[in-house]
């Protein structure tokens, strides 16, 4: 016969409701919360509340239209396919025994990566800043870098389609070489095996025989550079004042060689695109 269980006891009881009640008050805190957000972001006292929400109306309104059209649609089924495929052969992946040794190697290259990221971060900053300022500095010249790149798509396209035509036409002589390079590469794959152990037992001995010298050569080479640190800091003003006097000369002659081929490009536009003819003069003389 089964039995009973105990009910619980009154300091259980005690805990469970004080646990409900804090979890209750918090709730209501965070839904008092998202109530103020949207009172504060929806306010219609400055007119922003009615003009965000028929923004938002009428974008997802067009969102509506589009999603809707054959094109999205097929985007959309294709998505799902792509993510069927990679859901049906990702399991199996998942729990292949090679999936643990992988995760080890994730794992430990996290662990090994995040203070060198910590420790890069502001370079990246900097260079994302910089890159950003680049790419806004030209701008002017994606046009013309995008006509390129599009030229040069369709005119790999037949070649692409070429090669694939052939290399459709060839699978039966492609596969006739994939076996002979397996036949004649698989005898090979042990004695390889066997050298790469012995090439890196012997290459470990060169590292460790070759890591004090080489930490000696940096400690002197760090010692000497910041010896010479004044020196260097010289020569890089000399190169800078030395810029920026031949600076004008080097705008002066870029002025002069521009005029120049301004004037050269006249004359061959003239040459290849001669003035019209001139009429012909009648002259008329009495009897």
């Amino acid at each position: 016969m089964a039995t009973i269980p105990s009910l619980p006891s009154r300091t259980d009881l005690l805990r469970m409701a004080r646990s409900t009640t804090d979890i209750t008050g918090q709730l209501l805190d965070t839904a008092g919360n998202i109530t103020r957000i949207a009172i504060n972001t929806f306010d219609p006292k400055d007119g922003s509340g009615p003009e965000m929400l028929r923004v938002l109306r009428e974008t997802t309104a067009e969102l509506a239209e589009m999603s809707a059209s054959p094109q999205a649609q097929e985007a959309f089924y294709r998505i799902v396919d792509t993510l069927t495929r990679l859901g049906t052969s990702g399991a199996p992946l998942a729990v292949h025994p090679v999936s643990e040794p992988a995760r080890v190697l994730l794992a430990a290259l996290g662990d090994s990566l995040l203070p060198v990221l910590d420790a890069v971060e502001p370079a990246v900053e900097e260079f994302a800043a910089a890159l950003g300022e680049l790419v806004e500095a030209s701008s002017p010249l994606l046009p013309a870098a995008a006509g390129v790149a599009a030229g040069t798509l369709l005119a790999l396209t037949p070649l692409i389609r070429a090669a694939t035509d052939v290399l459709r036409d060839s699978s039966p002589e492609l596969r006739r070489i994939a076996d002979a390079l397996t036949a004649a590469l698989a005898p090979l794959m042990p004695l390889q095996v066997a050298l790469a152990e012995r090439a890196a037992g012997a290459g470990a001995g060169v590292v460790r025989a070759t890591l004090p010298p080489f930490a000696d050569l940096t400690d002197a080479a760090a010692a000497t550079a910041k010896a010479a640190r004044p020196v260097l800091i010289a020569g890089e003003e000399l190169f800078v004042t030395g810029l920026e006097r031949l600076q004008p000369a080097l705008l002066a002659a870029a002025s002069r060689v521009g005029g120049l081929a301004r004037a050269v490009a006249v004359r061959v536009s003239a040459a290849v695109s001669p003035a019209a003819e001139q009429g012909v003069v009648v002259a008329v003389t009495p009897a």
